[in-house]
């Protein structure tokens, strides 16, 4: 089995069990979204080559986020690899901001601080403080409050 094959393996694996797995990815396409938050339906596309990799998740990243009812809210899943401009933490959190206030967070742990690349699945509803239809700046943040990628986002 090549460390490719290997590699895919563990982002699956992980991805599966709702724990944070880390992007194998060339330092070109790192750099390419150096700060961003790129929410997608899966996981990342790949290209026979950087500049095709990186068009390929331009292609197929969100900015509207469809979710689905679940009783009397609504609640959406969705895929996040995030760019980090900072390593070292060992604890991030995802906040959702909406006019300079902060309306929802969800915490992520369990991965390598030295990590530049972050990959995973989010849980989140209404519930938690979300509203259907909202647009949102959705933040991704280390120790002292240092915003490590972000990206704008609408719920609907």
């Amino acid at each position: 089995m090549s460390s490719r094959s290997i590699s895919a393996a563990v982002l699956v694996a992980a991805v599966a069990w709702g724990g944070v797995a880390a992007a194998d990815m060339s330092r070109n396409v790192i750099a390419a979204f150096k700060g961003e938050l790129v929410i997608t339906k899966g996981d990342l596309p790949e290209g026979k080559n950087d500049k095709e990799t990186i068009a390929r998740i331009k292609a197929e990243r969100l900015k509207e986020l469809t979710g689905e009812a679940k009783g009397d809210v609504t609640g959406w899943v969705f895929h996040y690899t995030a760019f980090l401009t900072k390593t070292g933490a060992t604890e991030l959190t995802m906040e959702f901001w909406k006019d300079k206030k902060l309306a929802a967070n969800k915490r992520i742990n369990g991965f390598d601080p030295k990590l530049q690349v972050l990959s995973g699945d989010l849980p989140i509803d209404e519930d938690e403080g979300l509203t259907k239809g909202t647009a949102y700046l959705v933040k991704l943040v280390g120790e002292k409050n240092a915003v490590v990628a972000q990206t704008p986002l609408v719920m609907k």
